[in-house]
C-alpha cells in the first residue's frame, strides 16, 4: 500500500470508529460503554480508559445543563475549555468537535458576542452535535464538515483554537499545525488537549502502547510537538503533562500563540 493509501486507510478507520460512537450514543450507549471498546481512546484496560479519557475529564458543574448525549459522546483526554481562558466576544474553533461538548462549553464562555465553530469529518458526529446544539438552544455555534488538515474557515478568522485528543489521530500533523496558525488572527492562541509521548519513546515503541485509532500510536513526542509548533510559526509554546494515558504516554495541555505581527 502506498503512503497516501495507508493514510487514507487510517483516516477511514478513524471515521468509522467515531461514526459508530455517535450511532451508539444515539441508541443509548453510555460513555463507559464506548471506552470499554478496544478501538476507543485509551489502553486496552477498561479501568485505565475510564480514568484517562472521556466524560470523567469534566466535572458535574461544568456539564450541568448540557444535553446528556453531548457528554456521553465525549472521548477526549482532557477538558480544553478549562484551560483556554476564554473571554466574552472571542471566536473559538474546536478541531475534531465530535458530539459538540467543547463547542457548547466554549459558546457559553464567549457569550452571544462571541462564536464557537466545530469542525469534524464524520457525518454522524456532525448530526449528533447539531442536535445537541439545538437542544441547548445555542445560537452562537456552527458545526462544519471538514478535516483538521484542511479547515473550512478563512485566514485569521478565529481568536482561539482548541482540540481534545484529536491531533494525535492525524496522519499529517504538520498540516494540522499549519492550519491552526493560518486560521488564527494575529495574537491568537491555541489551547489543546492531546496525548504526547515522552521523548525517549520511538514511534515503534509508541505503537506498542495502543492503537492508532485509539489515540496512542500516532502521538508526537514532547520535543516533536514543540519543534512542529515552532516550524508552523508559533511562539511561547509549552507542553504540560497532566496524567498518564499509557506507559510513557501522557495526556497533555499544549499552549502556544501566534505573533501579533
Amino acid at each position: 500500500m502506498t503512503v497516501n493509501g495507508e493514510n487514507t486507510g487510517l483516516r477511514d478507520q478513524v471515521r468509522a470508529r467515531y461514526a459508530g460512537a455517535a450511532t451508539a450514543v444515539k441508541s443509548g450507549s453510555l460513555n463507559a460503554d464506548l471506552l470499554a471498546e478496544d478501538a476507543c481512546c485509551g489502553s486496552s484496560s477498561h479501568t485505565s480508559s475510564e480514568r484517562s479519557f472521556g466524560a470523567v475529564r469534566y466535572d458535574a458543574a461544568t456539564t450541568a445543563g448540557l444535553p446528556i448525549q453531548a457528554v456521553e459522546a465525549s472521548l477526549g483526554c482532557g477538558n480544553p475549555t478549562a484551560v483556554a481562558d476564554l473571554h466574552k466576544g472571542e471566536r473559538v474553533l474546536d478541531l475534531g468537535s465530535g458530539g459538540g461538548i467543547d463547542v457548547l462549553l466554549s459558546a457559553q464562555k464567549v457569550g452571544e458576542s462571541g462564536f464557537a465553530y466545530g469542525v469534524d469529518m464524520t457525518d454522524e458526529m456532525l448530526d449528533l452535535a447539531r442536535e445537541n446544539a439545538a437542544k441547548a438552544a445555542a445560537t452562537n455555534v456552527e458545526f462544519l464538515k471538514g478535516t483538521i488538515e484542511d479547515v473550512p474557515l478563512p485566514d485569521r478568522s478565529v481568536d482561539v483554537v482548541i482540540s481534545n485528543c484529536v491531533i494525535n489521530l492525524s496522519t499529517d500533523k504538520p498540516a494540522v499545525l499549519a492550519e491552526m496558525f493560518r486560521v488564527l488572527a494575529p495574537g491568537g492562541r491555541i489551547s489543546i488537549s492531546d496525548v504526547v509521548a515522552e521523548d525517549h519513546l520511538s514511534p515503534a515503541e509508541r505503537a506498542t502502547r495502543g492503537s492508532r485509532v485509539g489515540c496512542i500510536a500516532g502521538a508526537l513526542s514532547k520535543t516533536e510537538y514543540l519543534d512542529g509548533l515552532a516550524v508552523a510559526g508559533f511562539i511561547d509554546a509549552t507542553v504540560e503533562f497532566t496524567h498518564e494515558a499509557a506507559a510513557g504516554m501522557h495526556s497533555a495541555i499544549i499552549r502556544a500563540a501566534k505573533p501579533t505581527a
